[in-house]
Formats: C-alpha cells, structure tokens, sequence
C-alpha cells in the first residue's frame, strides 16, 4: 500500500480512484497510518482505507481467509461500469510490481477506448491489434514475443 501511495500522483493523472481495505478496524487503520505509513509515505496514504470487518466484501471477493480471519492481499481493476477487469491475489511474502499496475491501467483505458487489443507487455505507442476474423491465425505475422525486450 505504501508503494501505491508513493506514486499515487501517476494514477491520479490516469483518473484511477483508489480504494484500500483490510479486515483491520478503522482505528487499526489510524494507528497504522499515524505509526508507519506516515514515516514510509510522507503525509501517510492519501487515500481512503476502508474497513472490511467481518470480511463480508473480501469474501464476495473470493479473498477472505476465514481461518485466519484475513483478507489475503488482492488488487482489482473495476472499470466505470463497475465490472473487475483484472484482479491480482499474492500472498504475503510477495510484493506486487506498481509499475505493471499502471501498465495495466493504461492497457484497459485504451482497449475500452479503442476497441483494440493489446498483445502481452504492451505499453502505450506500441504495436496493438484489431480483433476480428482476417486476424484469426495471423497474428504471428505482425507480433511475437522478441517484441516485448
């Protein structure tokens, strides 16, 4: 979370909103953010925290441990309709990569922009496909894998 509120300036200018929430109480959450994430982050996280006690939305999620009474770390991309785009579940031990979350974010903008399709690794001014029947079987012909290095 700390990473995602260091650069939390690069999302804003993609018009991300973004939300936090843990199973931790909104007073946990204070201490946290007054204790840590204020000393990681100056001025702490600049977005919302919100509260999941119970973990009623992490379930819903499919991210509720309910053993442990945790929700396990989990990013989603919800579009403006509301719908998850994408979702990424990694345990604890495993940071996640900020700058493939913005990669991300500018892949889906352009897609639902464009109708285009986006091959893997693509970042903005690169290669992007039409979907469609003449591309079916022949994207080898303007794509491959060296193209991501």
């Amino acid at each position: 979370m700390a990473a995602v509120a260091a650069r939390y300036p690069e999302l804003q200018a993609l018009g991300v909103q973004v939300l936090a929430m843990s199973c931790d109480s909104r007073f946990s959450h204070k201490i946290w953010q007054e204790e840590e994430l204020s000393k990681m982050v100056p001025g702490g996280v600049p977005f919302a925290m919100l509260s999941d006690a119970g973990g009623r939305i992490g379930e819903i999620y499919g991210v509720y441990d309910e053993e442990a009474g945790v929700d396990i770390r989990g990013r989603f991309l919800i579009d403006p309709d509301g719908i998850i785009q994408a979702m990424e579940v990694m345990t604890p031990p495993v940071g996640r990569n900020f700058s493939e979350l913005v990669r991300q974010v500018q892949a889906f903008q352009h897609v639902r922009a464009t109708g285009e399709a986006t091959p893997a690794g693509w970042t903005p001014g690169k290669l992007t496909l039409t979907p469609g029947p003449e591309l079916v079987g022949k994207v080898w012909k303007v794509w491959n894998p060296e193209m991501d290095k």
